[in-house]
Formats: C-alpha cells, sequence, structure tokens
C-alpha cells in the first residue's frame, strides 16, 4: 500500500513545464528580488511559481523541473491558483495547454476513447465545452465502430464537432479557475496552500 501511495504520489510530480510569464526580479510585491517564473505542468497542468537560476528564460520554453539536476530553475516555490497568475501569464495560458495537448495526441485521444459516464445523467465527455447530447452521442457511436486514431480522424468521423484541442484546452482553464464539481484533465488545488 505504502509503495502504491509513493508511485501516485511520483507521478502526480511535474517533470517538465511551459513558462508562461518571466519576471527578472520577481513580483513586485517579493520581499526579495529574485529571477521568478510562473509555469504550466505537462502532466497535470499544475500551476507553479519558481525562481530560476538565470535570466534566459524565454515564455512559451519547455523547462525541466523535476527531481534530478535542473538547468534553468533552481527552486520551486509553491503551486499557485489561477488568480495568482500574471495578466502575461493568463495571456500565455491557452497556448501553452495547446502545445501540450498538440505535443501528446495519444494521451488526450484516449480521453475521448475511454472516458465514461460520471454519474447516471452525465457523461464525462460532456464537461468539454460545446459537447451536449447529439455531438455526445455522435462519439460514442464512432468510437464504438472504431477507436480513434488522430484528432483528424475524430473530426473527420464526428460531424460538426470543434477543435478537439481547444475543447480540451477550454476545459483545462475552466478546471484550472477552481470550484468545478468534476476535474478530469487537472489536479485540483487542496483547500489549504499546497507545497509542491
Amino acid at each position: 500500500m505504502q509503495m502504491e501511495n509513493e508511485r501516485e504520489k511520483h507521478e502526480e510530480l511535474e517533470e517538465y513545464a511551459i513558462v508562461l510569464d518571466f519576471m527578472p526580479t520577481g513580483r513586485s510585491s517579493a520581499l526579495k528580488s529574485e529571477p521568478t517564473a510562473q509555469l504550466l505542468g505537462e502532466n497535470k497542468f499544475t500551476l507553479l511559481e519558481v525562481v530560476t537560476k538565470t535570466k534566459d528564460v524565454a515564455i512559451g520554453e519547455r523547462v525541466y523541473i523535476g527531481k534530478g539536476e535542473r538547468d534553468k530553475v533552481a527552486l520551486i516555490k509553491e503551486r499557485i491558483t489561477y488568480d495568482q497568475l500574471t495578466d502575461a501569464a493568463k495571456r500565455e495560458l491557452p497556448n501553452a495547454i495547446q502545445s501540450i495537448v498538440k505535443g501528446n495526441e495519444q494521451k488526450f485521444l484516449a480521453f475521448f476513447n475511454n472516458a465514461g459516464p460520471l454519474n447516471i445523467r452525465m457523461h464525462a465527455l460532456e464537461l468539454l465545452p460545446g459537447i451536449g447530447k447529439k455531438h455526445l452521442e455522435a462519439i460514442l457511436t464512432a468510437r464504438d465502430e472504431k477507436q480513434f486514431e488522430s484528432f483528424g480522424d475524430l473530426l473527420n468521423r464526428v460531424p460538426l464537432l470543434q477543435d478537439p484541442v481547444k475543447l480540451i484546452t477550454e476545459r483545462v482553464i475552466e478546471e484550472l479557475k477552481g470550484g468545478s464539481r468534476f476535474y478530469l484533465l487537472t489536479k485540483p488545488m487542496a483547500p489549504h496552500r499546497e507545497q509542491y
């Protein structure tokens, strides 16, 4: 049991993240001046604030934040909420999510191929913006015939469906804002401040 908990905890940790914003001297409200970045984790879309080793950090850059030797990140300060993001980070967030989704197409395609009912009245796919009963039926019918092989295949076989990358991006942002009843693609923030 303890080994399973350790493995689950390890799987929750992010290995790589996308830079959403970089502040060379940190936040104006910070007690000490240090190069600070806000990041979006690739695994569970975890929002993090970090201290960087260098000022050579670009918005949209992929950085290593795992347990090994990090080249650009000195310290992970804390996990943050959507509301703690800078305005620049909020503007960059959709681009970063789309980049992650496109780079891990099979992982997110598996959501369309395997998602099931959440309760007797709602299916997990209905939580994606723009998917109602008609799209749900079309997706379920098409995937029963044959699993989707790509986002292009999904779009070809389900008429009038919006871009799946856009649907996932909108759902991730909604979950990151908090207060969602179901968290399908992100790890919800604990009620107390969570150390990362």
